[in-house]
């Protein structure tokens, strides 16, 4: 194929996961008041398992059909610095003030779990074929997916512990929730195939364009396949549920990492991490960083913009975000 064609290509799975991400996060604010759910757990644990699924596609469609683990690892390490990054424009659109300012201390938790999660990581990466393994399965992936799992416990407990009492549900017939839950998987449905076109159209892109795999992972299929939560996100503002475009953007990264894990069970020449090239431990440490950066700005609560237009935090992610793609496009692997 041109490049001109796996352009188009890119371009109409991107513009499926796009629409996609607007409905979700209509009907997911729905969901959330017919079942009493608070909007933080709703952005975390809902949204942001749906809007990653563009994610585990490319993962294991990367791993399993493609053959190419670099192109998994970069996706979904990308996906994380992506949606910090993200964090910058959800600041950018806050006028009143920082959303630092104005988060739940919630997120707190879920940046924390990400940090060690990230750690995790990072470890293996650098531990390469050297790295406890079974049955061609790094040790790593069953405690990503465990801390994962304690992560929605812990702040879903969190949450509601905060809030005093759980949230009264409002009242919706049966037949509407059923509807609810057939349009939210219809359009779930929508993101996992368009999410699983992407990888052979990014990976024929890259080897046509002579960018390597790393690349094309972290920075074009990355962008691509966190669409979804960004357009979930921005809707989230527009309706203002802050703490669910926030939770939909941190919780995303705990299920990307989750990812890898379930990525290195499809990956059957052996352990993912072990075949990833050097420049994605740049990446787990860019992200890792600019999850501490979050945290620090959800405990400062700076109310000052930088020229009027964002806060420091975010000048800061944005740097990180920037200085990362620059190693990853210049030596990545």
């Amino acid at each position: 194929m041109s490049v001109t064609v796996l352009v188009a290509l890119v371009a109409a799975c991107a513009a499926t996961i796009a629409v996609a991400g607007y409905v979700l996060s209509a009907t997911g604010d729905r969901l959330a008041d017919a079942h009493g759910w608070g909007r933080g757990w709703v952005g975390l644990a809902l949204l942001a398992t749906v809007t990653s699924l563009p994610e585990l596609a490319a993962g294991v469609s990367a791993v399993a059909v493609v053959g190419a683990p670099n192109l998994a690892i970069g996706n979904a390490l990308g996906a994380c610095t992506f949606n910090l990054a993200f964090l910058v424009v959800v600041d950018a659109l806050q006028r009143r003030q920082p959303i630092y300012a104005e988060a739940s201390g919630t997120h707190l938790l879920t940046a924390g779990f990400g940090v060690v999660m990230l750690g995790f990581v990072a470890t293996g990466l650098l531990a390469g074929g050297r790295a406890p393994s079974t049955w061609n399965v790094g040790l790593y992936s069953p405690v990503l997916l465990g801390l994962y799992l304690v992560a929605l416990r812990g702040v879903h407990a969190h949450e509601r512990a905060s809030r005093g009492m759980p949230g009264c549900p409002v009242e919706v017939t049966r037949s509407d929730v059923r509807g609810l839950w057939r349009r939210f998987g219809g359009t779930a449905a929508a993101v996992l195939v368009a999410g699983a076109t992407l990888p052979e159209f990014a990976d024929r892109l890259a080897a046509a364009l002579g960018v390597s795999r790393s690349a094309a992972g972290t920075l074009l299929m990355a962008a691509v396949t966190t669409l979804p939560e960004a357009a979930v996100t921005l809707s989230a503002l527009r309706i203002g549920a802050l703490d669910m475009a926030i939770g939909n953007l941190l919780g995303s990264n705990l299920f990307n990492l989750a990812i890898l894990a379930i990525d290195d069970l499809f990956y059957r020449p052996g352990p993912l991490l072990a075949e990833a090239s050097s420049v994605h431990v740049g990446t787990a440490t860019a992200a890792s960083v600019m999850s501490g950066m979050v945290i620090v700005g959800l405990v400062m609560r700076p109310r000052g913009r930088v020229l009027r237009v964002v806060s420091w935090t975010s000048v800061g992610l944005a740097a990180a975000y920037l200085m990362n793609a620059v190693i990853v496009g210049l030596w990545g692997g």
